[in-house]
């Protein structure tokens, strides 16, 4: 029994123990399995599910990226004269990880700003971040590179850290003639991103694409123990050739900007030319434009007047001042083109058959039509009679009412469309502006107002493209200002060709419109575009703002032709906006300047002159050098040239002389030869030579001892209009003053 006993306890304390460990054994298998097995499972999804992320983060954190700025593209001229271009400038980046003590922090954020001209606590913050590459500043020229330069190796020896500081290729826009042509070619912002002109419709063009930098380092942003590092070269940007000629760009600017000034004009000014078979633009100027190369500076006056405001308006002000300091107004700003639309007119009469040389039209000096009050012609006892070549060289509205109103509302509309006013012209610029025209149907004063250029707004690109198609056969033509883009390797990667829309009107329109524009020039002078020696066809133009801003009454002066008229070539179209001077019609404002621009933009493309019996007579000669000559020499040289001599001093040597080389001279015009200094400072006053006939002016001229060169003399029925040199100047003996002529019966449109 004892030993039964002794059995059932060995039982009972066996079976608890083992029991124990089973569960302990199944609880870690347990443990094992599904710890395992989740980690094992995480492994997984990290490897198949996540594997393509995890890898690109820890490239990315092993890799630096860097990017090389690509050179932009290069803007020319159409004969190849830079007009934007990209230097090398540098861009110094700090990699403040490098940093091993507050010392180094210190001292290299001090050099720094004193290098580079920035504030020292602004770089010191700079130190203190943990990257390998914080952009210092941009744009460094290559004296303050040669500074950094020297920094980079103080930094090395001082403190064995090679590329604690370092200098990045990158570019600065230059344009290296200023305010040349700013509206068109436009500018680019900090990242070298086109914003305006030529510059941000071609942008994708000019911009190249950047180049790469890659490096590999370690967890801790050094170097690792291989080294890596790849070089994605930058590429260059593609660079434009454009219509645009330089020299005919600063003739159009300078006459304009005389014009400007002369006529106290208020809202600006255009100018553009245009190659009258092709549609390329070889200028255009919004006179008033800015500094490329400092384009965020407004102008002095209008800064004060910035200035004067209260400190709220003052950033909207000056947004909006930019803004309209940057806009193109031959292409974004739409006005009444007035008397010039009237060539247009005319070929639309001449076009539909309802007009003819034996068309005549009656002006009482206004015309009643419906229900408006009367309007008026600019003479107001009115032409009388008048044939439909006379009815366009007197500007008679009354006239051309007449002339619309055989058109008719519905063909008026439909040769409106064709010469291209309904639509943009396509022009490869920004900003573009539509037409205004009347809503619905034209009503008989609608036509009445619209046959004269009044009641319809257009841009002045629209004027100069349908003033081309009038010139050269009637084909409506796409202006453009691209000629060709290259590549960097010189490669022609695209040519612009000529576009021509359609035909708007027959060329035997537009030969007949050619001789009557240029008979308009030639009995009207000085105030409708005639140039001595240049067949000029063209048509002034008056037009009245409908809202006022300066004054009672606000107008545009302008005019738009073209030359030479029996074989056209390049057509203008100059307008002023708002003139406050003495005058404000077309005729003694903007026809002067269009003048003045063909006089010399027409021997530029080697148009021949032909002078009439009565012209060559006044027109210029040059002076030869005669300085270094003896007496004897210089005057035999200078007479057999046609001019007579005056000798001033006692010298045996000519040491000056007035005018100066190659400088125009009337033919018999008077040089006058310096041979000692004492005679050198003789000075005789400018007479007074306006409102005279041209044999007044040479005889006042003679007398006073200066020499009278005569502008637009070609006929004996004109009288002087302006002189270059105030009355009353001093000036040496021989000098020239240039004297304007005008018809004696002015044109006041």
């Amino acid at each position: 029994m004892a030993r039964n006993y002794i059995k059932y306890r060995k039982k009972s304390d066996v079976g608890p123990n083992q029991r124990l460990r089973r569960r302990s054994v199944l609880l870690i298998l347990l443990i094992l399995v599904f710890g395992f097995g989740a980690v094992i499972s995480r492994l997984a999804y990290l490897q198949l599910v996540d594997g393509t992320y995890l890898q690109e983060k820890a490239v990315e954190q092993q890799l630096t990226d860097t990017t090389i700025n690509a050179k932009r593209g290069t803007i020319y001229d159409t004969n190849g004269k830079v007009l934007a271009q990209s230097a090398s400038v540098w861009k110094v980046v700090l990699a403040p990880a490098y940093f091993k003590s507050e010392e180094q922090r210190v001292e290299v954020a001090k050099d720094l700003a004193e290098i580079l001209d920035l504030d020292e606590q602004n770089v010191y913050e700079k130190t203190q971040q943990h990257s390998y590459y914080v952009i210092v500043k941009r744009k460094i020229e290559s004296d303050t590179r040669e500074k950094i330069i020297k920094l980079q190796d103080k930094i090395e020896k001082k403190y064995g850290i090679a590329n604690l500081v370092q200098l990045l290729d990158d570019y600065k826009r230059y344009y290296p003639y200023n305010d040349l042509a700013s509206s068109v070619i436009g500018f680019t912002g900090s990242d070298d991103q086109g914003l305006e002109g030529i510059e941000y419709q071609y942008d994708s063009y000019l911009t190249g694409t950047p180049g790469r930098i890659i490096t590999a380092q370690n967890a801790n942003g050094t170097d690792m123990p291989f080294q890596y590092e790849q070089n994605v070269e930058a590429e260059e940007g593609n660079s434009i050739y454009l219509t645009i000629d330089e020299t005919i760009q600063s003739i159009c600017e300078k006459y304009m900007k005389q014009g400007l000034e002369d006529n106290a004009v208020k809202n600006r000014g255009v100018c553009i030319a245009m190659e009258v078979d092709t549609g390329a633009i070889l200028a255009c100027v919004t006179v008033g434009g800015y500094n490329l190369n400092d384009p965020y500076t407004l102008p002095e006056e209008t800064q004060k007047e910035i200035d004067a405001l209260p400190k709220d308006k003052q950033d909207t002000a000056t947004g909006e001042a930019l803004s309209q300091m940057w806009r193109n107004k031959a292409i974004s700003d739409t006005y009444y083109p007035g008397s010039v639309f009237k060539m247009v007119t005319a070929s639309m009469a001449l076009n539909e058959g309802v007009v003819d040389d034996s068309s005549t039209f009656y002006c009482t000096g206004a015309m009643k039509v419906g229900d408006a009050k009367p309007i008026g012609c600019h003479v107001t006892s009115g032409h009388g009679t008048q044939n439909f070549t006379q009815a366009i060289c007197n500007s008679c509205n009354p006239a051309f009412i007449q002339i619309g109103q055989l058109v008719g509302a519905d063909k008026y509309k439909q040769y409106y469309e064709a010469f291209g006013f309904s639509e943009r012209t396509g022009i490869d610029l920004p900003g573009e502006s539509e037409d205004i025209f009347f809503p619905g149907e034209m009503s008989i004063v609608d036509l009445a107002v619209a046959s004269f250029g009044q009641g319809i707004a257009i841009t002045p690109i629209q004027m100069i493209t349908a003033c081309s198609a009038v010139a050269n056969g009637g084909y409506l033509v796409q202006p453009y200002v691209v000629r060709q883009i290259v590549n960097s390797e010189g490669n022609v990667i695209q040519n612009t060709e000529s576009k021509i829309k359609r035909q708007v009107v027959s060329k035997e329109v537009s030969d007949k419109m050619n001789k009557i524009l240029e008979y308009n020039t030639t009995t009207a002078g000085a105030n409708s575009g005639y140039i001595a020696g240049y067949r000029v066809a063209g048509k002034t133009g008056t037009s009245e703002k409908l809202t006022s801003t300066y004054g009672s009454e606000d107008y545009i002066a302008s005019f738009c032709g073209y030359a030479p008229a029996d074989d056209p070539k390049i057509a203008m179209l100059v307008f002023f906006d708002t003139p406050t001077g003495t005058s404000y019609y077309g005729s003694q404002v903007s026809s002067p300047v269009f003048i003045n621009i063909m006089s010399e933009v027409l021997p530029y493309l080697q148009v021949q002159a032909e002078y009439t019996n009565d012209e060559i007579q006044y027109v210029d000669t040059v002076a030869g050098a005669y300085v270094g000559l003896t007496v004897s020499e210089a005057q035999q040289k200078a007479q057999e040239a046609g001019f007579t001599v005056t000798i001033k001093g006692e010298g045996e040597k000519v040491i000056s002389q007035i005018p100066g080389v190659s400088a125009k001279i009337p033919n018999g015009g008077n040089v006058v030869l310096y041979t000692d200094n004492s005679s050198d400072s003789e000075k005789v006053t400018v007479p007074d030579l306006v409102g005279y006939s041209i044999s007044e002016v040479n005889a006042i001229a003679s007398n006073s001892g200066v020499n009278a060169s005569l502008s637009n003399a070609g006929s004996s029925d004109v009288v002087s209009v302006s002189q270059d040199i105030e009355p009353g100047t001093e000036v040496k003996p021989g000098t020239v003053v240039t004297v304007k002529f005008a018809t004696s019966q002015t044109l006041n449109d």
